[in-house]
C-alpha cells in the first residue's frame, strides 16, 4: 500500500512548487496575458463591427445598384419607344414623299407621252401633206407633160377664178 498512500514530502513540495509558479506568473505574467486577450477579443469585436457595417453597406450598395438598374431600364424603354415613334415618323413621311414622287413623275411621263404623240402625229401629218403634194405634183407633170393638156388645164384653172380668158 506504499504505493498507492503518498508520503507528506511529496505533497507539499509540488503544492508549494505550484504555489509559488502561481504568484510568480500572477506577479510577471498574468496581467500581460489578460491584456492581450483583452486586446484580442476588442479586435475580434472590431473586426465583427466592421464586417457588420461591410454587410450593412454591401446592402445599401446593392439596393442602390437595384434601383440603378431599375432607373436605367426605364430610360432604356423611354428611349426605345422614342426611337421607334421616330423612326415610324420618318418613314411615314418618306413614304408619302415617295407616293408623291411616284405621282409626279408619272404625270411628268404621261405629259411626255401625250407631248410625244402630239408630236409623231403632227409630224406623220407634215410628212402624208408632203407626200400628198409630191403625188399630186408628180400627176400634175405627168398630165401637164403636153402643151394641149397645160393649156387645158390652165383655162379651168382660170374658169375656176373668173378671169376672162384673152
Amino acid at each position: 500500500m506504499d504505493l498507492v498512500t503518498p508520503q507528506l514530502g511529496l505533497l507539499v513540495w509540488p503544492a508549494l512548487s505550484f504555489l509559488l509558479l502561481l504568484l510568480v506568473l500572477r506577479k510577471f505574467a498574468w496581467k500581460p496575458i489578460l491584456d492581450s486577450v483583452n486586446e484580442r477579443d476588442a479586435q475580434i469585436r472590431q473586426a465583427l463591427d466592421a464586417a457588420k457595417e461591410a454587410r450593412e453597406a454591401m446592402v445599401r450598395l446593392q439596393a442602390d445598384n437595384e434601383q440603378l438598374m431599375a432607373q436605367a431600364r426605364a430610360e432604356r424603354d423611354q428611349m426605345l419607344t422614342e426611337a421607334k415613334k421616330t423612326r415610324d415618323h420618318l418613314l411615314s413621311e418618306a413614304r408619302s414623299k415617295a407616293e408623291e414622287e411616284g405621282k409626279r413623275l408619272l404625270e411628268m411621263a404621261r405629259q411626255d407621252i401625250e407631248n410625244e404623240r402630239k408630236a409623231t402625229l403632227t409630224e406623220v401629218r407634215n410628212l402624208v401633206a408632203a407626200l400628198s403634194v409630191d403625188v399630186a405634183e408628180k400627176l400634175l407633170r405627168k398630165e401637164l407633160q403636153k402643151d394641149e393638156a397645160q393649156e387645158a388645164y390652165l383655162q379651168e384653172q382660170l374658169r375656176d377664178l373668173q378671169i376672162p380668158s384673152r
